[in-house]
């Protein structure tokens, strides 16, 4: 639970979750996050995408009370960050990239140790402990040195660990970055169930899949500023109603066909990470003619032709510029400014 001064800290739901205005925080002449508003509903998962550098992880540091703004304000359940730090903090719970757990200790003494450190007595830690782990899936790994985890476990003991306290609002900072597809899928299934239980997800993520498969809103962050805001569908329709999808006969035309396709509709493309598949927003149908024209005469063969309905890689490529499978297999390439602030 969420103590202060012996009174139980509960919010109103009905309440927004988060409402920040203008934030900016600089790091000598840069701005690594310069007016961003977000309002966040109670009872929501919320998605912050942008490519790696955008200011992401430093928006969630000022929220968290990790960091201070320079200006702007922001509120957690009506209750001001800068002004209210103390209460704030027993409203939240925060995950980083990384486990920020003891490797030398097992899991349950891990999550024992934190349980106590949070208030709670010695046989409820242990039965906190024991029903987290159950929760994450470890419970065969309970006894065993977090040095012989995996990367997927010591990321679902790190969540565990920001959850013993059942903040109202979580923070998860790309909590699956890493993961392979079963243990991504896993998490998502828990954070759903955070949700059904009452919390609030504010979510940073660098996989588009995870955006659209749990927020109900998202804000797409881009030089420190919200670039655009809205539900999945809505940010689908502003980039237009279709999208068109090219498979190559020879992987070794990619490159050329993509700077046809760029050249002849005008617009950015995408390169599938395997390579021979090419993604275009079609903001002009009658192009494709054209397109097909300028293949052919460059001797480049099409293994198939598709429209598709919008998808989230479009949205973020019209808006950003960049290919997020470029900043999803690169996730050492984040930009680190002022010591180690990143996203």
């Amino acid at each position: 639970m969420n103590y202060l001064n012996g009174s139980k800290i509960m919010p109103n739901n009905g309440d927004m979750a988060v409402e920040a205005r203008g934030l900016v925080k600089k790091f000598g002449d840069f701005r690594a996050v310069d007016g961003v508003d977000l309002n966040v509903r109670a009872g929501s998962i919320y998605g912050v995408l942008g490519p790696n550098g955008a200011g992401k992880t430093t928006t969630i540091r000022m929220l968290a009370t990790l960091l201070r703004a320079d200006e702007g304000s922001a509120h957690i359940f009506g209750h001001n960050v800068a002004k209210e730090s103390q209460i704030v903090r027993q409203l939240i719970g925060i995950t980083g990239q990384y486990a920020s757990v003891d490797e030398s200790l097992s899991a349950t003494e891990n999550l024992v140790i934190f349980s106590r450190l949070l208030g709670f007595g010695r046989a409820e830690a242990k039965q906190k402990a024991a029903q987290l782990l159950e929760e994450f899936s470890l419970t065969e790994a309970a006894k065993r040195p977090l040095k012989n985890f995996s990367g997927g476990m010591r990321r679902r003991l790190d969540l565990a660990a920001s959850l013993i306290a059942q903040p109202p609002l979580i923070f998860l900072d790309e909590p699956t970055t890493g993961l392979d597809p079963r243990t991504r899928n896993q998490m998502w299934d828990t954070i759903r169930r955070l949700v059904e239980s009452g919390s609030t997800v504010l979510l940073t993520t660098q996989y588009l899949q995870e955006a659209d498969e749990l927020a109900d809103r998202i804000a797409v962050i881009d030089h420190g500023r919200v670039v655009a805001e809205g539900t999945v569908n809505e940010l689908k329709a502003s980039v237009g109603t279709s999208s068109l999808q090219l498979s190559l006969q020879n992987p070794h035309d990619v490159e050329n066909a993509r700077q046809k396709v760029e050249e002849v509709l005008k617009v950015q493309s995408i390169v599938s990470p395997e390579g021979g598949k090419i993604t275009a927003p079609m903001a002009d149908a009658d192009r494709v003619t054209d397109l097909l024209i300028a293949f052919r005469q460059s001797g480049i063969q099409l293994a198939e032709l598709s429209v598709q309905k919008p998808t989230l890689d479009d949205v973020f490529l019209t808006i950003t510029g960049n290919d997020p499978h470029e900043d999803a297999a690169n996730p050492s390439n984040k930009s680190q400014q002022a010591g180690g602030i990143e996203g």
